[in-house]
């Protein structure tokens, strides 16, 4: 079996991300379910968020902040 990983990310508006996985699913995210805690508070600044890279596994915020392709995917929503 394959793992899971983000091979492209697209800003759609306020905290929130079209995340399309190797999978095939293309599924919506929003960071701001998740940005009150620890490191993760970072990402409530728009101009950091909006300033996220791939990193051939998942989304990635200055190689400090990732969260797992497989929880992105269980949180979040099919892309309509």
């Amino acid at each position: 079996m394959d793992l899971l990983h983000i091979i492209r990310a697209e800003y759609l508006h306020d905290y929130t991300l079209k995340l399309s996985f190797s999978n095939g699913d293309v599924r919506v995210f929003d960071f701001s379910l998740v940005y009150d805690e620890g490191v993760l508070t970072k990402l409530q600044d728009i101009e950091y968020f909006k300033n996220y890279t791939l990193d051939g596994w998942t989304v990635d915020w200055n190689n400090e902040i990732g969260l797992a392709p497989e929880y992105l995917y269980a949180h979040s929503k099919p892309a309509a």
